[in-house]
């Protein structure tokens, strides 16, 4: 980031704490305030939205966010934590905190497992096969866990599966929400899709092998801007379970996924195969399984002991694992 893209920012920050509170205010107050003239104020209004904030601009009164904004504090988050917890970073806007950790495991920098980074916004957020994970700013939460395992990367079959299960468990536990898990690695709520997982690995076959474990939930998610980006049935928090605090939930995820990471490496997939199963979305349900432009239609078994779909297919059932495979409901049925 350049200097002038960063003063950019900072001015941009300081306009987001004033209008945080949902209120009215004029671009000349605005202007005042930040030495700026109104058009340099209408400038960096319009790079807000392009952030993903909605803004509403009245003659005679100004700018106006369309929702007040609940910003993520460090500070807030701590009070939320454990003594000793790993520490969770907040940043603003990154590419993608995904892509942040990874630098830093290239760099060589010393994480410690369960450390976390979470950001108000991703300018290149994504999901499995390289979707974009449309990330407007402090609408929902986008975070980063590192972890590691040491009996290399073998033994993190089933992993994404598993971070389903610590994500589900919060919800219900919280939020006294029902959420169901669609193979592999997202989290649906009233049969619409609410939170996803991302895992990236580096490490050997054999050995250490370090894992940055991403997650997005939708929180509050604002409808004009998710039209223009999402194109399959989405739901977030807010609608499911009413107002939220996001730094607590930033600190219950993190001790959540944890718990479940430790007994994981404990006794591996075998112990979350009937967790996942009972919240599977389409347990006894016909599904199409595609690859690339291939198509294979069955009926949903659940998963097996080491996290592999089973896919009943003319009266035979077959096990697929991850890699390119998406799966869907077969409407066809």
């Amino acid at each position: 980031m350049t200097l002038q893209q960063q003063s950019g920012w900072q001015i941009q920050q300081q306009l987001i704490r004033y209008l945080a509170d949902g209120q009215f205010y004029s671009g000349s107050w605005l202007g005042e305030q930040l030495q700026l003239s109104r058009t340099a104020i209408a400038n960096h209004m319009q790079q807000l939205e392009q952030f993903g904030l909605e803004l509403f601009k009245v003659k005679g009164k100004g700018y106006r966010l369309a929702q007040p904004l609940q910003l993520l504090s460090a500070e807030k988050i701590v009070h939320f934590q454990p003594p000793g917890s790993a520490q969770i970073e907040v940043e603003s806007i990154v590419d993608s905190t995904n892509s942040q950790l990874m630098q830093r495991l290239q760099r060589g920098d010393k994480l410690l497992k369960g450390q976390c980074l979470v950001a108000e916004a991703q300018t290149t957020g994504r999901g499995r096969h390289g979707r974009v994970w449309h990330s407007p700013f402090a609408a929902n939460l986008y975070c980063s866990m590192y972890w590691q395992l040491e009996q290399g990367i073998q033994a993190a079959m089933g992993l994404s599966l598993v971070i389903g299960v610590a994500v589900a468990e919060l919800l219900e536990q919280q939020y006294q929400l029902k959420p169901a898990l669609k193979w592999p690695n997202d989290i649906y709520g009233d049969g619409k899709k609410l939170a996803g997982v991302l895992i990236e690995l580096s490490g050997q076959s054999d050995g250490q092998c370090q894992l940055v474990i991403g997650m997005g939930i939708n929180v509050q998610m604002p409808a004009q801007s998710a039209l223009q980006h999402i194109g399959q049935p989405w739901i977030d928090l807010t609608t499911l379970a009413g107002a939220l605090d996001r730094n607590q939930l930033i600190a219950h995820l993190q001790q959540c996924c944890i718990k479940q990471l430790q007994r994981f490496e404990q006794h591996g997939f075998q112990a979350f195969q009937s967790e996942f199963n009972r919240r599977d979305l389409f347990q006894g349900q016909p599904v199409r399984l595609v690859q690339g432009t291939q198509q294979i239609s069955g009926t949903c078994h659940g998963v097996d002991a080491q996290g592999n779909l089973i896919v009943e297919h003319q009266g035979k059932k077959q096990l697929y694992h991850g890699g390119e495979l998406s799966l869907r409901a077969d409407a066809q049925h």
